[in-house]
C-alpha cells in the first residue's frame, strides 16, 4: 500500500515535471501557501527536488519568489485593508492568540521577529499582516521575508543534497525534526540581535 501510494505521488511529480507550466504551479502553489492555505509547500518541494536533484536550488529559487510575491500581497492587504479584511482573516481562521502573541513580539523586535515568523511553523500570514497593518519598512519587510524563506528553502535543498535518494523516506519520518531545526536556526538569529545589543 505505502509503495503504491509512493508510485503515485512520483508519477503525479513526474508530470509536474513535464508539463510546460511547471514553474508557473510551483510559484503560484508557493503563493497560494504564504497568502492563505494551510499546506506546508514542503510537502511538494522536498520529494520534487529528491527526483530532479540537478535543478534542487533553481527549484528553492521559484518557491521562494512565489513566497515573497505572496509576503507582499499579505502586506498590503495588512496595509490597506487590515480592519476589514485583515482582522476577518485571523478571526476566521483562529489566528487572535498568534496574532497577539506576533503582534508584542514585533514591537519589541520588528525585522528579527519577521525572521523568526518566517523560519518557525507559525503561520507566516500574521507577520505579513501585522507588518503592513503597522506600515513598517516595505523593503527591510521583503528582506526579512528573503532571508527568513530563503534559509528555509535552501536550507532543505541543502538536505536533499546530502541525503540523496534517501530523501523522501527522511522527510516523512522526520518532518517535524527539520521544522524544529528551522525554528532553531531562528532562535540562533534572534541571539545573534541580542548579542549584539548587549555589546554594542
Amino acid at each position: 500500500m505505502a509503495y503504491r501510494m509512493k508510485n503515485k505521488v512520483e508519477d503525479w511529480l513526474e508530470r509536474l515535471a513535464r508539463s510546460r507550466h511547471e514553474k508557473t504551479l510551483l510559484f503560484g502553489a508557493s503563493f497560494a501557501e504564504t497568502v492563505i492555505v494551510p499546506i506546508p509547500i514542503e510537502l511538494i518541494l522536498v520529494p520534487y527536488m529528491a527526483i530532479h536533484r540537478a535543478r534542487m536550488f533553481w527549484l528553492a529559487t521559484i518557491v521562494l519568489a512565489g513566497c515573497l510575491a505572496g509576503a507582499l500581497f499579505g502586506y498590503l492587504l495588512g496595509y490597506l485593508f487590515f480592519e476589514t479584511a485583515g482582522r476577518w482573516a485571523i478571526e476566521t481562521f483562529g489566528w487572535q492568540a498568534g496574532y497577539a502573541e506576533f503582534l508584542e513580539l514585533f514591537q519589541n523586535h520588528g525585522f528579527w521577529a519577521i525572521i523568526a515568523v518566517g523560519i518557525i511553523p507559525i503561520p507566516f500570514q500574521i507577520g505579513m499582516l501585522t507588518a503592513g497593518a503597522a506600515g513598517y519598512s516595505l523593503p527591510l519587510f521583503l528582506l526579512a521575508a528573503f532571508i527568513a524563506r530563503g534559509v528555509r528553502y535552501y536550507g532543505l535543498a541543502l538536505i536533499v543534497y546530502l541525503v540523496g535518494e534517501h530523501v523522501i523516506d527522511a522527510w516523512r519520518h522526520n518532518r517535524r525534526a527539520l521544522l524544529v531545526g528551522c525554528g532553531v536556526a531562528a532562535g540562533l538569529l534572534l541571539a545573534g540581535y541580542y548579542g549584539y545589543k548587549l555589546w554594542w
